[in-house]
């Protein structure tokens, strides 16, 4: 009998399922990207709290029309925008607002990282730093200002980018505020590159930026801090400036979305993006500047990314729903103009 007991007890335990894991669904963006995303935050945070979260590909658009088309029924419990989408994500209700105080590195961040959770957007936890990039060992001199692109030093030898692009569009709004022009007013702007176009090169995309820095003979251009990095492990001599006007910036923000049920945990996640060690993280790979002040950063990673306290009081951001509401318009204006 006590053999036919303990066989019976052997196989109830066999029988007895295993409690499902925890999980969370969320967004990341694909390439080197989400392979270093996965690197300092997915898979830490899985081994850390001894849950399941599922990746799902979509860049920022895409993530906001999958968030409304799915709005009563959601499926991502964070997801995450690079280009400004949290503003308008937060106006119709599908994402959640956190209060700083339920997040753990919430006090230590810097305040342009926390301005938007009082709107219902996700925090800010990592920047794209829109600059001035250029070639130390061919350009005659080092950038200084946005309104050294019309230097006729760099005569020639000028990338500009399409307002397709969005580092494009950044870099052009700031040439517009540079010369006295707004979102509502792209007069200056446009009046200003029409200066430069015979003696630029327009280009779409980053490899294009990177094969005119390597073939074609360029020394300076608006664009992106993180992209300095990439042109340089390419092994090419390229630097990047803040413009003393200003810094535009992409916030990439991390959000709580609406009507899920276990959101507690995705806090615990987004908060887990904000800690110094993650946020070092993405400064040391890819270069995105961090968001909290505790972070801490050898010398070279911190010369080439926004960090301490003056240097991000030269960020600034443009009004994201401005800028996309105007945006149609700006990029049909600026096809007619470089087509002349």
């Amino acid at each position: 009998m006590s053999q036919i007991a303990g066989v019976l007890a052997v196989a109830g335990a066999l029988a007895t399922p295993v409690a499902a894991k925890d999980k969370l669904v969320i967004n990341s963006y694909g390439g080197a990207y989400e392979q270093i995303h996965r690197k300092l935050v997915i898979e830490p945070f899985m081994k850390k709290y001894d849950v399941d979260v599922q990746v799902i590909t979509a860049y920022s658009a895409d993530a906001l029309a999958q968030l409304r088309a799915q709005k009563a029924a959601p499926q991502f419990d964070v997801i995450h925008f690079s280009g400004g989408q949290e503003v308008v994500a937060a106006r119709e209700g599908l994402i959640s607002a956190i209060k700083a105080e339920e997040l753990s590195n919430g006090k230590d961040l810097y305040p342009f990282a926390t301005e938007g959770l009082s709107r219902g957007e996700g925090p800010v936890h990592a920047v794209a730093a829109i600059g001035l990039l250029y070639n130390k060992d061919k350009a005659p001199k080092k950038p200084a200002r946005w309104a050294d692109l019309w230097d006729p030093a760099y005569k020639d030898h000028i990338v500009l980018t399409d307002l397709s692009n969005s580092y494009g569009l950044l870099g052009f709004l700031m040439l517009n505020k540079v010369k006295g022009g707004d979102i509502k007013n792209p007069d200056p702007g446009f009046d200003a590159v029409k200066g430069l176009l015979g003696s630029s090169v327009v280009v779409s995309t980053s490899p294009e930026m990177q094969q005119n820095f390597a073939q074609n003979d360029a020394w300076i251009a608006p664009y992106a801090q993180d992209y300095a990095y990439t042109l340089r492990k390419a092994g090419l001599p390229i630097e990047f400036v803040q413009g003393a006007e200003g810094t535009p910036a992409v916030y990439l923000t991390a959000n709580l979305v609406a009507n899920r049920p276990n959101q507690d945990l995705a806090k615990k996640f987004i908060d887990f993006s904000l800690s110094p060690e993650v946020q070092a993280g993405w400064a040391t790979e890819l270069r995105y500047s961090p968001t909290n002040k505790a972070t801490k950063l050898d010398d070279t990673v911190a010369k080439e990314v926004v960090y301490g306290e003056q240097a991000v009081s030269g960020l600034m951001r443009f009004d994201p729903v401005a800028v996309d509401a105007a945006r149609a318009s700006l990029v049909e204006r600026w096809k007619k103009l470089i087509a002349r």
